[in-house]
């Protein structure tokens, strides 16, 4: 979340935990800024409202208050590095910044900043994250896979997802694929055994599940449901390869051929064909050998 981000007039009070009442009692007294029906606040006006709630707090005069709050205001609009690194402070009189160590006062001395707010945008970023609705964490998530070095920032979205929908076929189908390029089988096993617990004809569920089972080990499980996927979806060209190729593993030789043949109908071109006919061809010198 950047601090260009806009915020209603509820957000702001549910961030800051204050009242509709001291927000209007505030823009009286031109302690905060008022905002019109349809206008938002931003990052900095956040900024100075929390001074005012914790100045407030500790019983400083409301002229010096003012003063203070004019001059931080100043400083912000004037802020030439990322307003999360800025920290507030007060004594229980003044606004109080603070920088290696070094504290300034902004009414009389120069207003350096390079502080930090973390506090603020972390408790921004927490309410977000609770506000928004397993779609809008699904379609995030999605965003995320565009760029592959954000494939951790995808998990985390398609999880805070299932914790709101835990029956999103789609999100549990996605997440399992992502620990399975991560070469994390267990846990992309575990999303794709959920998806079948909610959809058990899907047959891109069953399909990925034979997949990471063949990887694990368990190849006789694998081709139970890579099976189940082929009868789900006879086009299925990736269950019909993977399937061609557990079979081959179980020295089933006879149904691997059904596969091999089936898989190259569907996909006689793709790039796997020219391994799929080298398969198909040994398989056949082997069933002419054993004649």
């Amino acid at each position: 979340m950047g601090t260009t981000d806009r915020f209603s007039r509820e957000e702001v009070q549910r961030i800051l935990e204050l009242t509709p009442k001291q927000l209007d009692y505030w823009e009286r007294l031109r302690l905060a800024p008022f905002k019109g029906q349809g206008s938002f606040y931003d990052f900095r006006d956040l900024i100075g409202l929390r001074t005012v709630k914790q100045l407030i707090e500790k019983g400083v005069p409301a002229n010096r208050l003012g003063r203070a709050l004019d001059a931080l205001r100043e400083g912000l609009s004037h802020a030439e590095v990322p307003l999360t690194e800025l920290r507030v402070l007060s004594d229980g009189r003044d606004v109080i910044v603070e920088r290696g160590g070094a504290r300034l006062e902004p009414v009389s001395g120069q207003f350096v900043l390079n502080f930090e707010t973390r506090e603020l945008q972390e408790k921004i970023r927490v309410i977000s994250r609770q506000e928004q609705t397993a779609e809008e964490w699904f379609a995030r998530a999605l965003r995320c896979e565009q760029d592959a070095q954000n494939s951790a920032d995808a998990i985390d979205a398609y999880g805070q997802a299932l914790r709101l929908q835990p029956r999103m076929v789609e999100a549990l189908l996605n997440c399992g694929t992502l620990f399975y390029e991560q070469g994390n089988f267990e846990r992309a096993a575990d999303c794709f055994q959920r998806a079948i617990e909610v959809a058990p004809q899907n047959s891109l569920a069953h399909s990925n599940l034979g997949t990471v089972l063949q990887e694990l080990g368990q190849t006789e499980e694998a081709r139970q449901h890579l099976r189940q996927a082929v009868q789900l979806d006879p086009v299925n060209r990736d269950a019909r390869y993977n399937l061609a190729i557990v079979c081959d593993k179980l020295a089933a030789q006879s149904e691997a051929r059904e596969h091999w043949q089936a898989y190259l109908k569907l996909d006689p071109a793709g790039p796997c064909g020219d391994y799929a006919r080298q398969r198909l061809a040994a398989s056949h010198l082997s069933k002419s050998a054993n004649r």
